[in-house]
């Protein structure tokens, strides 16, 4: 009984399959190997029972009969999921009535101030528009004709060298792709040989085993025999110096992740603890800024009754908003603003401001970054584009300055865009080179599992069958030719069955 040969696909040819190819093309396979691994010469039932060493009690395994059904899936998350959004929506909206029923009751000073929708012109094309727009003439016509041709020239610029970085560093992946499946080829050999050293080794051992068994009459089985199929298939018998090495570090490594758990939580603590030290000295140090300040002020009062010198009520006034929030703030406002040399209209007038401005939630913004604050579309440009200085030297062509910036800018912008294109490509090089070496260095690791997967499942398939030999030879109801038959038939199991040694 043969297993008939077949070619193995190229890998890159694999690569390329879709997955139904892969599916039939690994149903090819596998009929091919059990179709060649079952069919045998004719043979009566008692010799085919001889030849497959078939038990006369084994029973299935117990997986077979779970049953683990799937849950069928409910309408309740989707409803729920449904319910959820109308509800928020719901809440949304129930928010929105009730900021309108609450801000007809607040007070004027507590008011939002009016936000003015700022139109910021960022992009220099968008800003040029705008000018062609608002101030048609020659200049302007001018300039944005000369501005765009140079965003066409450098888009297509920019297109050209980003397409020449992606067919680069595809090319350069190439060649590591072809490094890679060439240096695999070495690992995949490693891995076939060192399949076909445990079938001989196996064949080897189990020879000895039988052969001495055979040439004597002790009926008693070798230790082998004696040893269930549970231990030997999860590691019960195996050889101690094939150990993982990596096993051995597995004590150090729990304790030194202890060790680092505990330090972590430690510094968490610790720096717990730090946090609120630090927020507790912040608070000291604000109220020492706090009675400085007023300490300042009691000075400036009290220099404001010099006739000599004249008070500065716009610092006396900003000196008052800095410690608003101080405790018993509007008494020590009023007990300082009496003991200034004015008059009682001016005092009164000032303690209303001072107080309404301390009070006032809101302020309104710098009417040169922010507008008037009538809610009405401002706009403004804050260009940060190389094209600008090349619109600005088109309107005025006679300064040679304009010129010689938008040269220089245009410059540095160049180099450090071909300097960063050029970099990202020598990055995504040497990445691939190392991802690469990475995955080479993980097949070469992964050589010693697949050897041991195809260890553990070569004994898992060989084991019930090396059992059965002895169980039979134990009842002594088999000649010496009959076991002998039965031991060759379990030789062949190992060097024929499966987990089966592609080439």
């Amino acid at each position: 009984m043969n297993i008939n040969p077949f070619v193995n696909d190229n890998i890159i040819q694999h690569r390329n399959m879709t997955a139904s190819q892969k599916k039939n093309i690994n149903n090819t396979r596998e009929g091919v190997v059990v179709n060649s691994y079952v069919k045998d010469n004719n043979e009566n039932l008692s010799e085919m029972k001889d030849t497959f060493l078939i038990s006369d009690n084994e029973t299935m395994p117990k997986q077979l009969y779970n049953d683990n059904k799937i849950v069928e899936k409910k309408l309740l998350p989707l409803s729920s999921i449904a319910l959820g959004v109308m509800g928020s929506i719901a809440a949304i909206t129930g928010f929105v009535r009730y900021s309108a029923k609450v801000s007809k009751n607040v007070s004027k000073e507590k008011w939002l101030p009016a936000v003015t929708r700022n139109v910021n012109l960022n992009e220099e094309l968008h800003q040029v528009i705008y000018q062609m727009v608002q101030s048609p003439n020659s200049k302007t016509f001018i300039a944005g004709a000369g501005v765009l041709t140079l965003s066409a020239m450098a888009f297509m610029g920019k297109t050209f060298f980003d397409g020449f970085k992606e067919i680069w560093v595809k090319r350069k992946e190439s060649d590591i792709q072809k490094n890679l499946q060439e240096n695999l080829v070495n690992v995949e050999t490693q891995a076939f040989a060192g399949k076909m050293q445990i079938i001989r080794s196996m064949l080897s051992k189990y020879t000895k085993d039988f052969e001495k068994y055979l040439n004597t009459d002790d009926k008693s089985s070798p230790e082998f025999g004696r040893k269930t199929f549970e231990q030997f298939a999860f590691g019960g018998v195996h050889d101690k110096n094939n150990d993982n090495p990596e096993n051995k570090n597995k004590l150090l490594n729990t304790i030194v992740n202890t060790f680092i758990g505990v330090g972590t939580l430690a510094g968490i603590v610790g720096l717990g603890f730090l946090s609120l030290k630090n927020l507790t000295k912040s608070k000291l140090h604000l109220q020492e800024a706090l009675d400085q300040t007023k300490d300042i002020i009691q000075k400036v009062v009290k220099s404001s009754n010099d006739t000599t010198k004249k008070t500065d009520k716009e610092n006396l006034e900003h000196m008052f908003v800095e410690i608003e929030n101080s405790k018993g703030v509007k008494n020590f406002i009023e007990e300082q603003i009496n003991k200034l040399n004015w008059d009682e209209k001016e005092k009164k007038d000032f303690y209303n401001e001072v107080i309404e401005k301390i009070e006032t939630s809101t302020t309104k913004v710098n009417p040169n970054i922010g507008g008037d604050g009538t809610p009405k579309p401002a706009f403004n440009s804050f260009v940060n584009d190389y094209k600008a200085f090349f619109y600005n030297w088109l309107l005025d062509t006679s300064n040679p300055q304009f010129g010689l910036l938008f040269a220089g800018i245009t410059g540095i912008t160049a180099i450090g865009y071909g300097g960063k294109l050029a970099g990202d490509a020598l990055k995504e090089v040497q990445v691939k080179k190392i991802n690469a070496q990475t995955e080479l260095e993980l097949q070469q690791r992964l050589v010693s599992t697949e050897l041991r997967n195809f260890k553990a499942k070569k004994d898992a398939a060989v084991f019930p069958l090396v059992k059965e030999f002895y169980k039979q030879a134990q009842s002594g109801k088999r000649s010496k030719e009959e076991l002998k038959n039965m031991a060759e038939n379990v030789l062949f199991e190992i060097k024929n069955g499966p987990p089966f040694v592609y080439s």
